[in-house]
């Protein structure tokens, strides 16, 4: 291995403040979750499904401060949203000695609830996270955002992950309705950049509403409300 490519491997395989993998509890999910596996692939399957549904997708999860993504918090809280789940995806991965890096896209939303399109006041989702793992030589897509429970709710099969080919949104449901759409790519990052985040949300979704989000987060000291009690439309 040359040493630009080393040192790309190693970015991806570190620890940061965000991506604490060698958090303890971190390790021990990782160990858990990977279990006896034959080797890389199928550990990174075993911690995609870990991930995907023992952490449930809760798109009102704090967002704001790097402290909010910090992959042993989420993985203590039990919930989040899709970029909380790769920071916990990515911190896993590492620490398995699998280089894992955090991806984002900006994807148009045809499935959904009347409250979160309401909340949001937009189908955009901004800054989508997927996480990208580097397995037999090449890196591969994974997003692990939607536990099973909330894809039954949603009338979309689970998204699956094979470790070898590009796990994404699925572009339809179960109906044959449009469900998924990427609009925009952002890039791969070593860490979560929180700042540029939350930049892009008050761009696309105006600074009042975003701070609106925040003052309720704060008031609430927790997520205001359930999002798999709220109404699916779609459209």
């Amino acid at each position: 291995m040359d040493q630009a490519r080393k040192r790309v491997d190693e970015a991806y395989l570190r620890p940061t403040a965000i991506v604490d993998s060698d958090h303890p509890a971190i390790v021990e999910f990782a160990n858990r979750a990977a279990g006896d596996a034959s080797g890389p692939v199928e550990a990174a399957v075993r911690l995609y499904g870990a991930v995907r549904d023992g952490i449930w997708y809760d798109p009102y999860y704090p967002f704001y401060r790097p402290e909010h993504y910090r992959a042993s918090r989420v993985l203590a809280s039990g919930r989040g949203f899709c970029v909380s789940k790769v920071s916990v995806l990515c911190a896993a991965g590492r620490a398995c000695g699998i280089p894992t890096r955090a991806g984002f896209a900006t994807v148009r939303n045809h499935l959904a609830t009347r409250q979160l399109l309401a909340f949001l006041g937009s189908d955009l989702f901004v800054y989508h996270g997927y996480a990208e793992l580097h397995l037999e030589g090449r890196w591969v897509k994974a997003t692990p955002a939607f536990n099973r429970e909330l894809c039954a709710r949603h009338g979309v099969e689970p998204l699956e992950f094979d470790g070898r080919t590009d796990s994404v949104f699925q572009a339809f449901n179960r109906e044959n309705q449009r469900f998924m759409e990427y609009v925009a790519d952002h890039g791969t990052y070593a860490d979560i950049p929180v700042a540029a985040i939350v930049a892009a949300w008050e761009q696309a979704y105006g600074r009042d509403r975003v701070r609106s989000w925040i003052e309720a987060l704060e008031a609430a000291g927790g997520p205001p409300r359930r999002f798999d009690q709220e109404d699916v439309v779609t459209g």
